[in-house]
């Protein structure tokens, strides 16, 4: 499963959220020198564009993530997929109902 298939300028992405370097590159643990060099061009090891996208675009909180959080999920995929398959057609249609609340 490929999770990162499209391209992210981090430049624009900052520049979209509002905010300056340190504080969007601090998000994922990188220095504000080292996202600098990423947004002149230097290319981003594979792990940073994964962090990049959770937190940014995704907007996950890591400091909220824990590993028990992805055995239950992998426990559910395997042992319970129906209920899985629930479950992500709930929080999806929540999502949109959010959305749609945000933009009207």
């Amino acid at each position: 499963m490929k999770l990162f298939n499209f391209t992210i300028n981090p430049r624009e992405l900052r520049q979209k959220l509002g905010m300056n370097q340190q504080e969007f590159w601090t998000k994922i643990g990188v220095t504000q020198s080292g996202g600098s060099r990423y947004e002149s061009g230097r290319s981003m090891p594979k792990p940073v564009r994964e962090l990049l996208r959770l937190v940014h675009v995704e907007k996950i909180d890591l400091s909220k993530v824990k590993k028990e959080d992805f055995e239950i999920i992998e426990y559910l995929k395997a042992e319970h997929p129906d209920l899985y398959r629930n479950l992500r057609k709930a929080i999806k249609s929540k999502r949109r109902k959010e959305d749609g609340a945000e933009k009207g």
